[in-house]
C-alpha cells in the first residue's frame, strides 16, 4: 500500500480537502452515471473492498454483510447542522457503490426522520444491502419519552417502520434499549412472531448484559449485539464477547471512533451545534476532558503516520482485527470521511502490531463518562 503522511492534522486536512473536492464531483454527478470519471473512481476506489465481508450470527439467521456498515444517524440527529437532504442521500447510495451493505437507523433518530432518508436513499438498492432500524422508546412531542418494549408497542412501531422505510420486510430489528418492565423473554417472542410473518428477518439488541443475551437468544436467536465499541471504551471484551463467541452471535459496534473523537478533529476548542448534538451534554466531551484525553490520538497518529494512515483508520483498524465477527457502523456526513474509513479495510498488520498498540492505549486513563448518569440507567447491565 502507498504510504502517505495523513497523519499530522496539517496532512489530514490536505487529504480531506482532497476528498471534498472529489465528493463534490461525484454528488453532483447523477447517482449511477456510467461517465468515465464514476468508472475511474470505482475502479480506483472500490475493487479491493467490494470482496471484503463478513459473517454476523450463525446458522439459519446469519446475515453476510460488508466488513464495515454505515451508520446514518448523523445524517438527522445528534451530530450538528443536517446536511441538505439531496447531499445525504446522495451519500448513501454512494456508499452503496463503494461496497457498504448495512445500513443503521431507527425511528426514534429525528425523530422518524432518518428512517424517512434512509429509505428513499436506498428504495432504487433494495436488493443490494441490508438495512437495521430500532425500536425501545415512547415518542412524544418529538422527543423521547421513556422506554417501551411491550408486545403491542413493537408491533406498531414494526409497521410505521416498514412504511418509513418502504421496504416490505426489515432485515434486523433491534430492541434499542431494554425495558426493565417487560421480560425480555416477551419482547424475544414478539419479533420471533414479526419473523414468522414475514415483516422482520433478524433479531438484535443493543447496549445489554450477558444474561439478557442469553434469555432472549433462548426465544429467538440473535443475530448481532450492538454496542458502543472503541478504543475508548472497551468494556463488551470483559463480559459480553464470550457469550457472543459461545452462542455464534456477531458484533456491531456504533461509535467506533467515539463519536469523532478518535479522528483527531475534535479538542477543547471545539463548540458542538448544541441544537442538535448531544455531544454538548455528555462528560467526555466538555473541554477538560478532550483536553486531557488527547494522548490517546497522539498514540494513534505516532501508530499511524510512518504507515501512511490518520488516526481515524488506525483505531478502525484495530477494532477490525479484534474478532472476525465485528462489523463497526461509523457514521459521517461527508464523502471525504466515508473514503478514508473505507481504506481502513486496505490496512494489513502484523498481530502483535495491534496488540501493542492496544495495550498502550488501554494504560492511558480516559477521563470522561461516555454517558451522563441519567443515560447510563437505560444501560442493560
Amino acid at each position: 500500500m502507498t504510504k502517505q503522511p495523513y497523519s499530522n492534522p496539517a496532512n489530514r486536512r490536505s487529504f480531506l480537502k482532497a476528498g471534498a473536492m472529489l465528493g463534490a464531483s461525484l454528488i453532483t454527478t447523477p447517482a449511477f452515471s456510467a461517465s468515465k470519471e464514476s468508472e475511474i473512481a470505482t475502479n480506483i476506489s472500490t475493487q479491493s473492498r467490494l470482496t471484503k465481508h463478513r459473517t454476523l450470527g450463525s446458522g439459519k439467521y446469519s446475515l453476510e454483510v460488508s466488513a464495515l456498515g454505515l451508520g446514518c444517524m448523523g445524517m438527522s440527529y445528534h451530530r450538528g447542522r443536517v446536511p441538505d437532504r439531496k447531499v445525504a442521500i446522495a451519500l448513501i447510495r454512494k456508499a452503496v457503490e463503494l461496497g457498504v451493505t448495512l445500513f443503521d437507523t431507527a425511528e426514534v433518530y429525528g425523530p422518524f426522520v432518518n428512517e424517512e432518508l434512509v429509505g428513499e436513499a436506498l428504495a432504487p438498492l433494495r436488493k443490494e444491502v441490508f438495512i437495521s432500524t430500532k425500536f425501545g422508546f415512547n415518542i412524544q412531542d418529538g422527543k423521547m419519552a421513556g422506554l417501551n418494549g411491550r408486545p403491542a408497542h413493537i408491533r406498531q412501531v414494526a409497521e410505521q417502520s416498514l412504511k418509513r422505510l418502504k421496504i416490505e420486510y426489515i432485515d434486523l430489528l433491534y430492541q434499542h434499549r431494554i425495558d426493565p418492565n417487560v421480560p425480555i423473554e416477551d419482547v424475544a417472542g414478539t419479533v420471533k412472531d414479526l419473523i414468522k410473518e414475514g415483516k422482520v428477518r433478524r433479531f438484535g439488541l443493543s447496549e445489554v448484559g450477558p444474561e439478557t443475551i442469553r434469555r432472549a437468544h433462548a426465544v429467538q436467536p440473535l443475530t448481532v449485539v450492538q454496542s458502543e465499541y472503541s478504543l475508548m471504551w472497551r468494556n463488551p471484551e470483559e463480559r459480553v464477547f464470550p457469550v457472543l463467541e459461545e452462542l455464534g452471535i456477531g458484533f456491531i459496534p456504533y461509535s467506533p471512533l467515539c463519536r469523532g473523537y478518535l479522528s483527531g478533529t475534535l479538542n477543547e476548542q471545539t463548540k458542538f451545534y448544541a441544537a442538535n448534538d448531544n455531544r454538548a451534554g455528555l462528560p467526555r466531551y466538555t473541554p477538560e476532558a478532550m483536553k486531557l484525553n488527547r494522548p490517546i490520538v497522539d498514540a494513534l497518529n505516532d501508530f499511524g503516520h510512518p504507515r501512511g494512515l490518520t488516526s481515524a483508520q488506525v483505531a478502525l483498524a484495530w477494532l477490525l482485527a479484534q474478532k472476525n465477527w465485528i462489523v463497526p457502523i461509523p457514521g459521517t456526513t461527508k464523502l471525504a470521511h466515508l473514503q478514508e474509513n473505507l481504506l481502513s479495510l486496505d490496512s494489513q498488520f502484523a498481530p502483535e502490531e495491534l496488540r501493542d498498540l492496544g495495550n498502550a492505549i488501554a494504560k492511558i486513563k480516559i477521563h470522561g463518562d461516555r454517558y451522563t448518569a441519567e443515560e447510563q440507567k437505560r444501560i442493560d447491565k
